[in-house]
């Protein structure tokens, strides 16, 4: 098993202690949660590639989680994010790094409450809450797994990428570390066959994460993951897909609560919607579920544009 350092180590390795793997894709991401030590509460991350040429919003976002984790372990190693609300305040130039500053605004005696303001040149490009709650009992449910098809008996987002030819398909096929499987097909080329806003999607990253990465490290790869099809539910609802030339959209805020672990090796079922959207802004809710229970709940509001209605 692969020995992850303790955080205050980290201030001789300049890094945040994340494993390594050789597999690609998911070693760039690992890369880039590796976030540089400045100096205690402020670290610096690199951008992964993107044919935009903006930052992906779930990475400033995983990368967001591990700098809250970093101020919050170096005494309370034993606390785990159970949440984080983001503002996403202006897109970002991937070729520029990151900076991420940590405020530490409470410590009690179960929980630690961070701020974290991510900026380039001087701006801030998302700021978020972080919380996070010492491992303890308590009352317990959960909601029911909805009825789907099983991960091996849908289209693989991997395969499709590689056989669609496209620039930012192409793009996709090498870059992204993360595997969906639509139970009511992808809307990456074309609409929904039914407007609907109700959807299922599996996912789960296209390698396996190493071997004894902590808890931590899952977490902030399904904050990644998901921000590249929250707001499907109602890009569905409306008739809109991926490659349209004739749609607007940015996620403006993201917020999860993580109820239980997760395995990102392992398949995430999604269950999404959306309950309303108005003034080209959408909002859609999601569930999370493995091996029968609910994991997590997130919620995000994007500009949902259309030229159809402007």
């Amino acid at each position: 098993m692969m020995k992850i350092s303790s955080f205050p180590e980290v201030f001789m390795t300049t890094y945040l202690p994340v494993p390594s793997t050789p597999e690609e894709p998911l070693s760039a991401i690992l890369n880039t949660l590796r976030l540089q030590v400045r100096e205690p509460g402020s670290y610096v991350g690199e951008n992964l590639s993107q044919f935009n040429g903006r930052v992906y919003g779930g990475q400033v976002f995983g990368q967001a989680v591990m700098a809250a984790w970093a101020s919050v372990a170096e005494h309370y190693p034993q606390r785990e994010i159970h949440s984080i609300t983001a503002a996403f305040m202006r897109p970002g130039d991937q070729h520029e790094p990151i900076t991420f500053d940590v405020e530490e605004v409470n410590d009690s005696r179960s929980f630690s409450t961070r701020r974290v303001h991510a900026s380039q040149f001087g701006k801030t490009i998302l700021s978020c809450r972080a919380s996070f709650q010492e491992i303890q009992p308590g009352i317990e449910h959960s909601s029911e797994v909805p009825v789907a098809p099983e991960p091996q008996e849908l289209e693989s987002s991997v395969d499709f990428f590689a056989g669609f030819s496209h620039p930012a398909s192409k793009h996709m096929h090498m870059t992204n570390a993360i595997d969906m499987r639509h139970v009511d097909g992808p809307i990456w080329v074309k609409p929904a066959r039914k407007r609907d806003s109700h959807t299922l999607i599996w996912f789960k990253t296209r390698n396996d994460v190493p071997q004894g990465a902590p808890q931590l490290l899952h977490r902030a790869l399904l904050a990644y993951a998901t921000d590249q099809f929250m707001l499907e539910p109602v890009m569905r609802r409306h008739g809109m897909f991926w490659l349209s030339s004739d749609i607007s959209l940015a996620t403006l805020d993201h917020a999860i609560w993580w109820h239980r672990n997760v395995d990102m090796s392992d398949w995430v079922l999604a269950e999404l919607d959306s309950p309303s959207a108005q003034g080209g802004r959408g909002l859609s809710v999601a569930k999370f579920f493995q091996h029968g229970v609910h994991i997590a709940t997130m919620a995000q509001e994007g500009m949902t544009r259309s030229r159809d209605v402007l």
